[in-house]
């Protein structure tokens, strides 16, 4: 099965992530280090190149292992809070931290 694209749908944090092996994603900010491995067991959905398997909530025996490549600040968005006839304007950035992971296998 290794020339065979297979895909999956994980569940990490609170969101939902379609991934086949070698993609590259950001999620929300996890606390391991750098190079560390981390298996997922929250698979949704899978597909092995011929049957589609659909969890309930989760597919048995299938889980994703990813390796954490770094942690590393997003975009910054800017926040601004204003009151009509005041003068008050306040405007502030933030940037959300962010763990960079690749997808190092898909085990079905």
């Amino acid at each position: 099965m290794a020339d065979k694209i297979l895909y999956a749908v994980i569940q990490l944090g609170a969101k939902q992530y379609l991934l086949k092996e070698g993609d590259q994603f950001v999620a929300e900010k996890i606390d391991l280090k750098d190079g560390e491995a981390l298996t997922v067991k929250e698979v949704l959905l899978s597909y092995d190149g011929q049957k589609t398997t659909i969890g309930q909530p989760f597919v048995e025996n299938a889980s994703v292992e990813l390796i954490m490549n770094e942690v590393q600040k997003g975009e910054k968005i800017l926040v601004a809070k204003f009151k009509a006839k005041s003068r008050y304007r306040k405007v502030m950035g933030h940037r959300q931290l962010g763990s960079h992971f690749t997808v190092k296998a898909i085990n079905i």
